[in-house]
């Protein structure tokens, strides 16, 4: 159980990161809650994928493809928000995989 809370832990330090600068921007209530929301669920699903891969780049990966939708909806207003949705996706995922890298897996041998 550990292991989850920890990897929610780690979803939602990622989802306050990312909604900081949304806030200071003055988005909408919607956006800043649908960022921290996927950033939550990515801190439940980078830390339990088993690719044979370095831990950051499955981070990555994992946050680049599931940001293919927001990406998609932000077309709709103009171009102006890829650059700052694929950097932060870029940043963030390798921050979760690296850190699932290390406290996700010695939680794991512990049990």
């Amino acid at each position: 159980m550990k292991k989850y809370l920890m990897a929610l832990l780690m979803g939602a330090a990622a989802g306050i990161t990312d909604v900081i600068p949304m806030f200071i921007m003055q988005l909408n209530w919607y956006a800043n809650l649908s960022a921290f929301v996927h950033w939550v669920v990515l801190g439940l699903i980078i830390p339990f994928v088993s690719w044979n891969m370095k831990s950051w780049l499955k981070g990555v990966i994992i946050a680049v493809i599931s940001a293919i939708p927001v990406i998609i909806l932000t077309l709709e207003d103009g171009s102006e928000s890829i650059g700052p949705i694929l950097l932060s996706s870029v940043i963030l995922g390798a921050l979760i995989g690296l850190l699932s890298n290390k406290y996700i897996k010695q939680l794991n041998s512990v049990f």
